[in-house]
């Protein structure tokens, strides 16, 4: 059982609501732990279960991080699968409709024209490396405004090879960003 609630911890009225909505009243033990330093904007890295409530523990901040004045994109969140970039879209939209936020999915099997009209209109991005060095090399998107990385699943998108792709990225991302790594095994 919970011991701190979504509002103690930091979570805005709106998104308190939205998360009410959804059927979720209580924080994750996970989201316990990582909400305080993320809400703060401190880099954290986490392993956790699956199934534990990670997608929440960052999407939470970064909703709450991210204002409708800010550079577009100004979060980017990095999966390794595009079931994985709709499953995170999907959590992280109705909290960002609550913030008045726009939500981009970005992965290879769509229309790249379309993704990419819409991610540059996006607060923020979720994308797979490879189709986001596609949106990069095209110059479809420019990453000059991201104040928050998240790369979800991060041992996993480097077991899939998907380094070379990850440094590139980080390489055109500000220095003075937020960084956080969300992993269910990561070790070493």
């Amino acid at each position: 059982m919970s011991k701190q609630s979504f509002h103690e911890l930091g979570v805005s009225p709106p998104v308190v609501r939205a998360l009410a909505a959804r059927e979720i009243h209580s924080p994750f033990p996970i989201q316990e732990r990582v909400l305080p330093d993320a809400l703060t904007g401190l880099d954290v890295l986490v392993r956790s279960p699956t199934g534990s409530g990670k997608t929440l523990a960052f999407a939470l901040p970064i909703v709450e991080r991210t204002v409708p004045s800010d550079g577009r994109p100004s979060a980017l969140v990095l999966v390794p699968t595009r079931e994985l970039a709709a499953q995170v879209c999907g959590e992280l939209d109705p909290l960002a409709q609550a913030k008045d936020l726009l939500v981009a999915v970005a992965y290879g099997g769509m229309p790249l024209p379309a993704q990419a009209q819409r991610a540059q209109k996006a607060h923020i991005l979720v994308a797979t490396p490879g189709r986001l060095i596609d949106l990069l090399d095209r110059k479809s998107i420019n990453l000059d405004a991201v104040r928050i990385l998240v790369l979800d699943e991060a041992d996993r998108m480097l077991d899939m090879g998907f380094k070379p792709q990850v440094d590139r990225i980080v390489r055109r991302l500000p220095r003075n960003r937020q960084t956080m790594f969300f992993s269910a095994t990561l070790d070493g």
